[in-house]
């Protein structure tokens, strides 16, 4: 097994990383995110007891997550956390459980 040097410098053109647009990433890779996809999809609701806060959100928004059905405020949560999750090497001083 060949081992890692983690104190290398990273050879990632970071500065040609930034300057990607959606318009300019190659996603000819990727399969589509058709309705198969999307019927295979399932929301992973949160487990444990959410804490009671106020939030002032757009109404369209509201009215997306109600549509959803009765437990719109668990799928919000849910939301959020996968928001969460893919962007938690932002901001290190706050820890995600």
């Amino acid at each position: 097994m060949k081992k890692i040097d983690m104190n290398s410098t990273s050879e990632t053109n970071w500065d040609m990383i930034d300057s990607l647009t959606d318009e300019t990433i190659d996603r000819t890779e990727l399969p589509p995110l058709d309705d198969s996809f999307f019927a295979k999809a399932e929301w992973r609701m949160p487990e444990k007891e959410p804490v009671a806060v106020t939030i002032h959100i757009d109404p369209d928004l509201l009215a997306w997550f109600k549509a959803q059905g009765s437990e719109y405020e668990r799928r919000m949560i849910a939301a959020l956390r996968i928001y969460v999750q893919a962007h938690k090497d932002m901001n290190l001083s706050a820890k995600v459980v």
